[in-house]
């Protein structure tokens, strides 16, 4: 049964009313920025037009626009739950000291800017990103089962406020063909950066915990988008017309140092609340980086190497599908990030740890 979180709150409030923390001349809400230092592996700020490095283990992330972004995946081939705290940075550009992301191997995105988060849902051959065949993925976020955060050392900044900020608060979904990525910009008194972010919904994968649009395989767009209610979150209006929040807890149980635990509950809900619309999209004839890659010696550190050919990555069609339904080919499934606890229990296992915690240490 789900639980209720809150009451007579309003609807979403797209602007924070209040901010305690403060970057440059920008304000944000308390949990939004992000104000330790980098992980030892990463450069001390996002850095464009650094050297390539393909056997890096920087896990500095960026979220910038389209075409420069990064992910987290494994190192050497290793599926998403043996490789949790230690996966490092592909990016799209040379950038961070990461490793860069191999033309064609991303075959759609779609950009999407809110005014609490910024998402990223893409589909490619992630096998080119060590990911192994079939490898359903899992979660990563800087929480993970002891808070030292999945990779460990993993930070996510972003520009799409007109600076570089570094995030508190995101969430990544990645598999052998799919990912999603949200990082969290903004927040206000109902709606907190962890929870616009929530990441103990592993199993429920990325449909459910970042819904949108995800008709856009073979298209690279950039559009706005109405802002999700928080992953889990379904509101309710009561006899008063105050609106108040029930949440949904993914159901677990198991035996920790030697304590059975049950936490979350039996009954799950088909699809989050609602999918919000997007609009003012526009399309990218390519992501390519030309960067040729394969003429590269294994190891290889050193600047830019360009492709004559261009490279891939080029869309195999125009136009985007603002606030489309899901097609029943892209719906969600299993395959699409959604961690499966009989194929991937360690990955479900790190998800449902801090839930775990909380039971410990608060009752």
């Amino acid at each position: 049964m789900l639980s209720t979180i809150s009451s007579a709150f309003p609807l979403i409030l797209l602007a924070a009313s209040q901010a305690s923390a403060q970057s440059s001349s920008l304000s944000f809400y308390e949990g939004v920025i992000a104000t330790g230092t980098m992980g030892t592996t990463n450069p001390p700020e996002p850095t464009a037009s650094t050297n390539i490095n393909q056997t890096s283990y920087a896990r500095l992330l960026s979220l910038n626009s389209v075409d420069d972004w990064c992910i987290f995946a494994p190192p050497y081939e290793s599926t998403i739950s043996d490789s949790e705290t230690f996966e490092v940075a592909w990016c799209t550009q040379p950038r961070n000291n990461a490793r860069v992301i191999p033309d064609g191997t991303i075959t759609g995105v779609s950009f999407l800017k809110t005014d609490m988060y910024v998402q990223i849902l893409g589909y490619g051959d992630l096998t080119k990103l060590n990911i192994p065949y079939g490898d359903y993925g899992g979660e990563l976020d800087p929480h993970g089962a002891y808070g030292s955060g999945n990779p460990e050392g993993g930070n996510v900044t972003t520009n799409v406020v007109g600076e570089d900020i570094n995030i508190v608060e995101w969430m990544l979904y990645v598999s052998y063909e799919m990912f999603c990525i949200r990082a969290c910009i903004q927040a206000n008194e109902t709606y907190s950066a962890s929870a616009m972010c929530w990441h103990e919904l592993d199993e429920m994968g990325c449909q459910f915990v970042m819904p949108g649009n995800y008709n856009f395989n073979g298209t690279f767009e950039t559009c706005d988008a109405d802002v999700a209610y928080p992953p889990g979150w379904y509101p309710e209006v009561e006899s008063d017309g105050q609106t108040s929040f029930s949440s949904f807890a993914q159901y677990w149980t198991g035996v920790v140092d030697g304590v059975t635990y049950t936490v979350g509950d039996t009954v799950t809900p088909s699809s989050a609340y609602s999918t919000p619309s997007s609009s003012n999209c526009v399309t990218t004839s390519t992501i390519s980086n030309g960067i040729a890659l394969a003429s590269l010696t294994s190891g290889a550190v050193g600047t830019v190497p360009t492709s004559s050919a261009g490279g891939s990555g080029t869309a195999s069609r125009s136009g985007s599908a603002s606030g489309a339904t899901v097609s029943a080919s892209n719906a969600a499934s299993p395959s699409f990030c959604a961690s499966s606890s009989s194929h991937y229990g360690g990955v479900f296992f790190t998800a449902l740890m801090s839930a775990v915690t909380a039971v410990v240490f608060l009752h």
